[in-house]
């Protein structure tokens, strides 16, 4: 059969499903770095407290996982099935690819998340409680299974912007998936800037302390951990960045907004200064400070971050074979995947789509409006907007273009043809290129689809008439 295995499209209107999953997965990543990166500060710690005989560093590390508790693991534990949740709506063929792909990696990481889980919770309750050697035990073994959580899963975000080897588009096999270049990179990157982000909420429950010297040898502690980690993430995202293909390098140039850079360079200026102040002056570091800085590294780190990450992998939302608009893009032998493009160009959209309602199937005058609209919501809405708000806003694009030959004939020129830097190739029919074109032109003045329907109408009744 014809048919390709879309499913029905979930659009957020007011934002758009993207910025809904972005949102969910930037304040994820804040909430599971923190988590991670405190698990190894804990074990360092710890490590230096019974060695030195400094029992008041373990209070440090129980305030802190007590912190964490509601910090990263209440909240970590929200956004982290918030994302499978959204994402599944969002990108259920994206979601489906990184399952079948890596189906044992996510088992074996949601392992270790529960030791980790259980391990946050034994290092806080039983300081005291038991021997010193059983609970650095304990504390090393929460650590290092934090750790191997973010293994997994760096290995499952590398795939999502390209698979390890090229072999794997023949072979398929997720060791050719998971492991390459990017990887290694962008683990070691991120586990500095992970480190760093653990300093600086770390500050929020360090800002509590009271006794003036504990709080100086703590602060010094962090700050320098702050300080190194900041400055080696900043010197290896040049290394990060030689391991992305070249597209992706096009679309860092052309696509990315122009605060992207500006605001990757105020916030390593930012956390360098704050970390200064933290070493020289760790009174100054409020609660409130401490906070703000939390905040500031969330909305001008972060999300500038994760919105370039998903953009430079652009027109492909997984593995350079799912679109971001779920169409299959090319053949993956390995896996028995077989591009849907040549099923497109056979019959077209609405007649492979298996949730196009029976009415839309033919393009005609009175339905042309309504056919457009569906395609953008299938085709489009993944990246675009299809309102005056939220995430890039189609009718932006067009410069208030009210000429439907001139937007169809875009449509058949690059978008069909994959034409463009950053959006797929969907070979749309002539009728599905106008009917797409009508919706685009009256989403700025809605008299053209009242115009082009008597216009088709005339048209068909003089055909008709022959």
């Amino acid at each position: 059969m014809d048919i390709i295995g879309l499913f029905p499209t979930w659009y957020e209107p007011g934002v758009g499903s993207g910025w809904v999953v972005g949102m969910i997965a930037t304040a994820h990543v804040l909430f599971s770095h923190t988590s991670v990166g405190a698990a190894i500060f804990f074990a360092v710690l710890a490590t230096i407290a019974y060695s030195n005989n400094k029992p008041e560093y373990l209070e440090y590390i129980k305030k802190y996982g007590l912190f964490l508790l509601v910090f990263s693991y209440v909240l970590g534990s929200i956004t982290g099935p918030g994302i499978w949740y959204s994402t599944t709506v969002a990108s259920p063929r994206g979601i489906s690819s990184l399952i079948h792909s890596f189906v044992w990696k996510w088992a074996t990481e949601w392992v270790f998340f529960i030791i980790e889980v259980v391990g946050v919770y034994m290092v806080v309750y039983l300081v005291g409680k038991v021997d010193q050697r059983t609970h650095l035990r304990i504390t090393w073994i929460f650590g290092l299974a934090s750790y191997t959580t973010m293994l997994i899963i760096i290995g499952i975000l590398s795939f999502m912007m390209w698979p390890g080897k090229e072999a794997w588009f023949i072979e398929g096999g997720y060791l050719n998936g998971f492991y390459g270049s990017n990887t290694f990179a962008q683990l070691a990157m991120r586990t500095f800037f992970m480190m760093s982000i653990t300093a600086v909420v770390g500050s929020i429950v360090l800002s509590r302390f009271k006794e003036d010297d504990l709080r100086r040898e703590l602060s010094r502690y962090m700050a320098i951990m702050g300080l190194v980690s900041t400055i080696a993430g900043a010197s290896l995202f040049s290394w990060y960045l030689t391991t992305l293909p070249d597209y992706a390098h096009l679309v860092m140039e052309n696509r990315l907004p122009d605060y992207f850079v500006p605001a990757l360079l105020s916030v390593v200026g930012g956390m360098l200064v704050y970390f200064l102040a933290l070493l020289f002056k760790p009174r100054m570091i409020t609660t409130t400070f401490a906070s703000l800085a939390t905040v500031y590294l969330l909305v001008f780190g972060l999300w500038p971050e994760e919105v370039a990450r998903e953009s430079i992998r652009k027109p492909y939302v997984s593995g350079q074979y799912v679109y971001s608009n779920q169409v299959i893009a090319r053949d993956v032998p390995g896996l028995n995947i077989h591009s849907e493009i040549p099923i497109l160009e056979k019959v077209g959209l609405v007649k492979a789509h298996p949730f196009i309602p029976d009415n839309l199937r033919e393009v005609t005058p009175d339905n042309v409006l309504e056919v457009g609209h569906v395609v953008a919501l299938s085709m489009c809405s993944n990246c675009h907007s299809l309102s005056e708000t939220g995430i890039r806003p189609i009718m932006n694009y067009f410069g208030g273009n009210t000429d439907v030959k001139a937007i169809k004939h875009y449509l058949l020129g690059a978008l069909a043809t994959g034409n463009t830097l950053y959006m797929p190739k969907i070979p749309l029919k002539d009728n599905e290129a106008e009917a797409l074109a009508v919706y685009l032109a009256s989403m700025t003045d809605m008299k053209v689809a009242e115009q082009w329907k008597l216009k088709a109408s005339a048209l068909a009744q003089a055909k008709t008439g022959e």
